[in-house]
């Protein structure tokens, strides 16, 4: 479908959503249109955004196929959703890698690996990737701390810069014409509902994750995915400390904060990323976008097998395969940091923003006597 096509639908979808509003209640979508009864390009992002994919619509309608109204809003809002990465995404050039998300993500994350190995082959012996050696100091004989944190800083730079200017650039499509204090007295509500995925409740008892039964695996699932990454996080933190502060060199032993923090950290995203391609496996594929489901498996792939190539590096650091293997997983990790911008994480932060809009007029509502709002 052309993304003209595309946009005509979304918005005949939408006014005979807006008629009906039978499904008010469930997602923050439906409060956002009521009354609306035209929706330009900007509208659509913002919709498309702040539909969080639960599917209650979808068991909910009543004029859904095999009705002639043929209304299925989540494959529809998704479809939009990832035209709306393309559209606001920096540089714009990066767009065209939605198209194949699991042929970029591979192309990327190749040349990393073949960078990393070049580094290393370029700055040490060869020999010392196959020589077992688990003592403090171990990684950066194989590749130097500065090649190492140099790698690592301009990857993850480049990844932020991209997708803090994507999210500006959105969140200037989007905002709503209000003043600065009606955005800031929403900023709490809005963090709420970021951080608790409320609107992954479905309206209360769970979205429809698999089949028309309410259910909270996705909303779990999310929530132990992002708390064993920031485990990782932590531990990457405690590690820098350790090394700055008190010039305690990796690797670290087993019983140390930084080794505990990122194996709990990767065990809980392990977990959680299993949960939600059991889900995406398991669930109904009509009211599914296809291209949107292969974006969540490419990353979710992506983050399992860095995840993955920690662990076992963690696990096999005492050996011979301790070279190869902090090859692999840094090779990972920047290739990482380098896709990162043209894959589902882009999702976060546009959906931060569409929650901030959505607060901020509410709180502008509940100023305006007999203005309904949910």
């Amino acid at each position: 479908m052309s993304s003209v096509d595309l946009t005509a639908e979304a918005q005949r979808q939408l006014r005979i959503c807006t008629a009906c509003m039978y499904c008010d209640g469930l997602c923050p979508v439906f409060p956002a249109i009521d009354n609306q009864h035209r929706f330009e390009l900007s509208d659509l992002s913002y919709l498309s955004n702040l539909c969080h994919n639960c599917r209650g619509c979808w068991s909910a309608c009543q004029y859904a196929p095999p009705h002639p109204f043929a209304i299925n809003l989540p494959a529809t809002l998704a479809a939009v959703r990832q035209q709306s990465y393309a559209d606001y995404l920096w540089p714009s050039a990066l767009g065209r890698a939605f198209l194949r998300p699991m042929l970029s993500i591979v192309l990327v994350v190749g040349m990393a690996l073949l960078f990393t190995l070049t580094a290393v082959l370029l700055s040490t012996s060869p020999a010392a990737l196959l020589t077992g050696d688990g003592s403090p100091g171990a990684f950066y004989r194989v590749l130097p701390w500065p090649l190492m944190a140099g790698a690592a800083g301009l990857s993850l730079l480049w990844a932020v810069l991209c997708i803090a200017l994507a999210t500006l650039r959105y969140w200037r499509g989007i905002a709503p014409p209000l003043p600065a204090g009606a955005i800031l007295r929403a900023l709490r509500p809005a963090l709420s509902d970021i951080v608790t995925l409320r609107h992954l409740g479905g309206g209360g008892p769970g979205c429809n994750d698999v089949d028309e039964r309410p259910s909270q695996q996705r909303r779990i699932a999310h929530h132990v995915m992002v708390a064993g990454f920031l485990g990782t996080v932590l531990s990457t933190i405690t590690a820098s400390i350790y090394h700055h502060s008190f010039g305690w060199l990796a690797p670290y032993p087993l019983t140390s904060l930084p080794v505990l923090l990122g194996t709990g950290g990767g065990i809980a995203m392990l977990a959680g990323i299993g949960g939600l391609l059991t889900i995406e496996r398991r669930a109904d594929k009509q009211p599914s976008d296809p291209h949107e489901v292969q974006l969540n498996v490419a990353f979710l792939i992506l983050l399992g097998v860095v995840t993955l190539s920690g662990l076992a590096l963690l696990g096999l650091r005492d050996t011979a395969a301790m070279g190869g293997l902090l090859i692999l997983h840094l090779g990972l990790v920047f290739g990482f940091f380098m896709a990162l911008p043209f894959t589902k994480a882009i999702h976060a932060p546009f959906r931060a923003a569409a929650l901030l809009r959505a607060a901020a007029e509410a709180q502008a509502a509940k100023r305006l006597p007999g203005k309904r709002r949910d």
